[in-house]
């Protein structure tokens, strides 16, 4: 029998994670995704580099509605991967990985944008030198971010998943910690963060892990000096009376062939009707 409603566990973090996210700004969660569900998606990612490889132009030739953003030989950004393959479309309406976005955003969420990674040493980089990063947020501390019930809240947050281990030179995600609360000019929080190189965390986590963050937090893809490749998967959400990130809106086919009971998440239908959701901090997750 078809599912008819969309369960999402909340709180979907022990009040552990919620404190880490409230004082860095990000929190990685572990194993979030069993290794059968790693699997498939990273098969499905390896499939659709060959395939946009293959066009002639991919960067303005898609498929099935994703095109790469940046094509370099150590560095493919994909573009709206939300069509290409259901193991992408499981993830990006993953319950548990859709309640921890609904948890920082304070309500209900529909997908803004999805995403995806694929990059290697690159071979041009002194990797003998402390690295520079290029740093950037998605939104502001006092433009999108509010505090409810004590807690930090963002209306743009991110779930990052990497599909391969990811140790200290495999190129994870670095943050400028604590940098989603702070109005001051970036410039300078980036010379703090230079000058002190502890105020910049780097993901290391095993394949399958989540990194969950709103995007006033600063960011940026970390130097990878190891023979590894890294794939990410990546799902943006927002509120659901928020529109689609540009070239982003899921085709009206694609609408039309969704479940019924994912149809406000992908498409943004209920955004006359958003449903905030609180917690405290000492509120456990849900089971």
């Amino acid at each position: 029998m078809p599912e008819t409603k969309f369960t999402r566990p909340f709180p979907a973090l022990t009040p552990a994670q919620r404190y880490h996210l409230e004082v860095y700004g990000y929190v990685v969660i572990e194993n979030t995704l069993s290794a059968d569900e790693t699997g498939r998606l990273h098969e499905a990612m390896q499939r659709l580099k060959r395939d946009l490889l293959a066009k002639d132009d991919p960067i303005n030739i898609g498929v099935h509605n994703c095109r790469l953003s940046a094509n370099k030989p150590h560095y493919l950004h994909f573009a709206h991967i939300l069509e290409t393959n259901p193991a992408i479309f499981d993830y990006l309406t993953h319950p548990r990985l859709v309640g921890m976005a609904e948890e920082l955003v304070g309500g209900t969420v529909r997908l803004e944008e999805s995403e995806a990674v694929i990059n290697s040493r690159d071979p041009e980089a002194n990797c003998s030198t402390p690295p520079r990063f290029g740093f950037h947020t998605g939104t502001a501390p006092d433009v999108g971010s509010y505090t409810e019930n004590g807690l930090y809240h963002c209306t743009f947050v991110k779930t990052l998943s990497n599909l391969t281990e990811l140790g200290p030179d495999d190129g994870g995600t670095v943050v400028v910690a604590g940098s989603h609360k702070v109005k001051g000019d970036r410039e300078a929080i980036l010379a703090a963060a230079y000058e002190d190189r502890t105020l910049i965390h780097q993901v290391v986590a095993p394949a399958g892990s989540t990194l969950l963050f709103g995007e006033a937090l600063i960011h940026a893809t970390g130097q990878i000096r190891s023979d590894r490749e890294r794939v990410i998967v990546i799902g943006g959400y927002t509120p659901t009376m928020f529109q689609a990130w540009n070239d982003q809106e899921p085709s009206a086919e694609f609408i039309a062939a969704t479940p019924e009971h994912l149809k406000p998440l992908i498409s943004g239908s209920d955004k006359w009707s958003w449903q905030q959701r609180r917690r405290s901090l000492n509120t456990p997750a849900a089971r």
